[in-house]
């Protein structure tokens, strides 16, 4: 067994419950990696209850890919409908884009435990009641009114970075690792959480896999809850009518570049599906969505190491436009060698280009945000994802369906070029020094 590495001096002070002071300085969080400095990631895990939090709410985020393709293999399996499915599934979505921002609001206003665990069991207690209304076999009607119920589920990963810029609020460079370190979470949930729910499913029954996303969400959302030692403090705000946070100085454009990067993710994954079926491999289709997430996955980790040059509004157009251009290589893959093979590792290094993106957008957010409703902007953004992944699902299929999948591979690339435009157009020129 490995030896514990030797007590050092603790980096931090800690009162009876909230975490006062935390020394990240560039000398001893980013320095060369020796045996007295460990690297950065491991670095961010110095501090009191983050391992508890992070476990917690990874456990509580693998769902979050699971239950989609749950309920499309439960519901296809049981009524023999993907169209019921996939209507169902989409009933979910909208739901999500209309409540999330509002639970994201009182979880600000309120807290996170005091919110969070409540609306948790309710998303809960809603595809519970999906489960018995498939395996009953009740009226339609029944399905749809039961998964729009899940639409509460609080936005988890926006509120693990909220507890990071709390820890972090005052070393950049380290709440630049942990932003990188949360995408890459994401990715790895949306990496295992389609093959947990395909395994569960085909292994046991149609109905296992949305109960194991059920009984994952419950226990890490109370495991993430607990840790009340870095929960954010409730802010102190007037009572007076606020403004509207998509109003907030730079956020339009922020968001309008979060709904173009939805266009991208949605037309992504159903024209590669598409593509891969017309090859006659439908089922590799998951394996070459997978590889895109690993590139993504490995290069947020990267970029997290890596010491990010200049503020975050200036490496924003730069990081879009290599998403822009590396986005090109799927497109020239698919229409010059027609290999799946190919394609796989174009959407690897293609993938490269995401977490760099979405941490700086991120970053972007949390910078843009008013102080007291970060999660509230992170919902937001996370939102127009949804809206435009719904976009792109249906934009990719036309295409797809009416031209060919190699011309939807397209829909990316000009939905990424969209994004550039809009960050380009909204950057504001710097006033000359008096």
């Amino acid at each position: 067994m490995p030896q514990p590495a030797p007590r050092k001096p603790p980096l931090y002070t800690v009162t009876a419950d909230t975490l006062v002071a935390v020394d990240f300085s560039p000398r001893t969080a980013f320095g060369p990696r020796t045996a007295g400095n460990p690297g950065p990631y491991r670095r961010l895990f110095t501090v009191p209850g983050t391992r508890a939090f992070t476990i917690g709410n990874l456990l509580a985020r693998i769902p979050m890919g699971m239950f989609s393709v749950s309920a499309v293999v439960m519901i296809a399996g049981t009524r023999g409908s993907y169209a019921l499915a996939g209507a169902v599934t989409a009933t979910g979505l909208a739901a999500t884009a209309v409540v999330a921002p509002w639970t994201a609001r009182l979880v600000d206003r309120y807290g996170q435990a005091r919110i969070a665990v409540p609306a948790t069991l309710l998303a809960a207690l809603g595809s519970l009641a999906l489960l018995l209304c498939v395996r009953h076999g009740a009226p339609a009607w029944t399905l749809f009114a039961s998964y729009a119920a899940t639409a509460t589920t609080p936005n988890l990963g926006g509120m693990s970075r909220a507890r990071w810029a709390h820890l972090l609020k005052d070393d950049h460079k380290a709440l630049h690792t942990a932003n990188s370190f949360e995408q890459a979470v994401d990715e790895l949930c949306f990496m295992l959480g389609p093959v947990l729910a395909a395994f569960l499913c085909g292994t046991f029954f149609p109905e296992a896999g949305t109960l194991a996303g059920v009984v994952l969400l419950v226990t890490g959302m109370l495991l993430f809850a607990a840790q009340r030692s870095t929960q954010p403090p409730v802010a102190e705000r007037a009572r007076a009518k606020t403004t509207a946070l998509y109003r907030a100085p730079g956020m339009p454009p922020l968001l309008a570049v979060c709904l173009a990067m939805g266009v991208v993710f949605g037309a992504m994954e159903v024209v590669t599906i598409a593509y891969a079926d017309a090859r006659g491999h439908p089922a590799a289709a998951g394996t070459v969505l997978a590889l895109q997430a690993a590139g993504s996955c490995a290069a947020g980790l990267l970029y997290g190491a890596v010491k990010p040059a200049g503020p975050a509004a200036d490496r924003y157009p730069w990081c879009i436009a290599a998403m822009t251009a590396l986005l090109t290589l799927p497109l020239l893959t698919a229409a010059l060698t027609g290999s799946l093979l190919v394609l796989a590792g174009a959407l690897l290094v293609a993938g490269m280009a995401t977490a760099p993106t979405m941490v700086t957008g991120m970053t972007l957010v949390q910078e843009r945000t008013p102080e007291g409703r970060l999660n509230e902007g992170m919902t937001l953004a996370v939102t127009g994802l949804l809206g435009g992944i719904a976009a792109g699902s249906a934009l990719g299929g036309s295409l797809a369906e009416h031209a060919s999948a190699a011309a939807g591979f397209g829909v990316p690339v000009a939905a990424a070029a969209l994004a550039l435009m809009v960050t380009l157009g909204s950057v504001r020129p710097v006033e000359p020094l008096p």
